[in-house]
């Protein structure tokens, strides 16, 4: 079935490229950013809507006929949902902004988190006592939920700061996922319809993924490594998200007390890129960087599967 979720996802993509074309659905780049994207003013984004919508056109039949795994494969992919269409609703406001001139152009940290901490949270409440032994030792179930809680939001997001180079994301997200693909299906179908993905997603790129399609990889990440793994091997495996979400907070948190910058720009794929690595070799020495982390994290695991 994973040959049937990439086709579907590059069929379903490829579509959604013709579409957003033609009704002018493009992505706005950052003016103050490296100067090589100013070119891609205009490319589609919202580029995971459809990859989301094939990898849920393939799961819940799987799911719904015993053939994509029980209880726990459930709970990871409504969360994916749940976290995509918070994504999805930045998304719209993103077209609709670039599409009309006016109205919001995104929605703010304010509003996106406390809605991320609700979809955390019911994922951390079932997921929480299928954990083999305490997580957070001397504080119960309820300091289990509250650092899956955070581990799942913080997922989300640090996946979500990792996009912004022609491919990185999703060949980061296929990386740290390998271990797993014979425990979880939704795993499995997540880094089939990531390849249908990446086929247009490969630089120069014909599509961006937009928050929908990071919010959904983070959730799934967080998900398969809680429930098949350790929590405490995601942060590893994930070293590149980690690093982005590091990068905006030691940025965030120098420029406040400094009034200068520590890096060129943050998230760091842009630093190297303003230091005068190419973009293909971001994305490529971060795949790389990403793969040895996952195979330390492949050998903690005893190899499996």
């Amino acid at each position: 079935m994973m040959v049937v979720a990439a086709l579907l996802s590059l069929l379903l993509v490829g579509l959604f490229i013709r579409v957003s074309k033609a009704r002018g659905w493009g992505q706005p780049v950052r003016k103050d950013g490296p100067q090589t994207h100013l070119s891609k003013e205009g490319t589609p984004t919202a580029g995971g809507v459809p990859f989301v919508v094939a990898l849920a056109l393939v799961f819940f039949p799987l799911y719904l006929t015993g053939n994509a795994g029980g209880p726990r494969e459930l709970l990871i992919m409504l969360t994916a949902l749940g976290m995509g269409l918070i994504g999805g609703a930045d998304d719209l406001l993103k077209v609709r902004s670039r599409m009309t001139g006016s109205g919001r152009k995104e929605l703010l940290a304010r509003e996106k988190f406390p809605l991320q901490l609700i979809v955390g949270l019911a994922f951390a409440w079932f997921a929480a006592p299928l954990a083999a032994h305490e997580l957070v030792p001397g504080f119960g179930q309820i300091g289990d939920i509250l650092l899956l809680t955070l581990v799942m939001v913080g997922s989300v997001n640090a996946f979500n700061f990792t996009d912004g180079v022609d491919g990185l994301l999703g060949g980061v997200a296929i990386i740290v996922l390998l271990p797993l693909l014979a425990l979880s299906p939704s795993a499995a179908l997540l880094v089939a319809v990531l390849l249908g993905f990446l086929w247009f997603n490969a630089h120069p790129a014909r599509v961006f993924m937009g928050d929908m399609g990071s919010h959904a990889i983070g959730a799934i990440a967080a998900g398969a490594y809680v429930l098949y793994a350790d929590v405490w091997l995601l942060p590893i495996a994930a070293i590149v998200p980690v690093a982005a979400v590091l990068s905006v907070i030691i940025q965030v948190t120098y420029f406040k007390r400094t009034g200068k910058r520590f890096f060129k720009m943050t998230p760091i794929h842009h630093h190297f890129e303003l230091s005068g690595w190419p973009e293909t070799h971001v994305a490529m020495r971060f795949w790389v960087v990403t793969a040895i982390a996952t195979a330390g994290v492949w050998w903690m695991l005893g190899g499996r599967p």
